[in-house]
């Protein structure tokens, strides 16, 4: 009896020690749960405030380079578009939708404006896109019959120096620009067909 009391007692001690392990590696185990919470909660407190700074950098990048093209479009066009960007994260990125916007309505500028309104368009993105490299770069567009489909007959055309002008003294830019339409001769005017004579 004594013997069974002995295998008992050492079973029971077994028992006991092995309940002190798993109490042991439990509290471990919570102790890792809680540290690993923690650093969730950091990990998403930091994708916040990532997103929060991506947004407003988004936002200054829009008025930005909204501004200057929708600057462009009113300066030549009697009834102008005004130019936004929508940005839409797609498949875990984010991607930039140029939209042109008149009368609360938002078009694709591709479909719902002719080639003049996608020239000035274009042309006013390149400066956008100038006036925002890191580091400077020296503000020099070189471009070669950048308003070839904008209307003479409405005088649009007729507002394309004044663009010119505009853009080139507030933002200190230095234009050279190909050009066989006489209306877009301005500043400084080199004659290629004289040169050659």
């Amino acid at each position: 009896m004594i013997g069974l009391f002995h295998q008992l007692q050492a079973k029971l001690d077994d028992k006991r020690i092995a309940y002190r392990l798993a109490k042991s590696n439990f509290e471990q185990e919570k102790q890792t749960l809680e540290q690993a919470k923690g650093k969730l909660r950091s990990a998403e407190e930091a994708r916040d405030l990532v997103q929060e700074v991506a947004q407003k950098l988004q936002q200054a990048v829009h008025n930005q380079i909204a501004g200057i093209v929708s600057l462009g479009l009113k300066t030549v066009f009697s009834e102008p578009y005004n130019f936004k960007i929508n940005f839409e994260k797609k498949r875990g990125r984010t991607e930039a939708q140029l939209i042109f916007e008149r009368d609360g309505m938002e078009l694709d500028p591709i479909s719902a404006a002719g080639g003049g309104v996608i020239d000035v368009a274009a042309f006013t993105l390149r400066v956008a896109c100038l006036s925002l490299s890191k580091p400077a770069l020296r503000p020099i567009l070189i471009l070669d019959e950048p308003f070839k489909n904008v209307s003479k007959t409405k005088g649009y055309l007729d507002q394309i120096p004044l663009l010119l002008e505009k853009l080139a003294e507030e933002m200190g830019l230095q234009i050279i620009m190909v050009t066989h339409i006489e209306e877009l001769k301005v500043g400084k005017v080199i004659d290629l067909e004289e040169l050659t004579a």
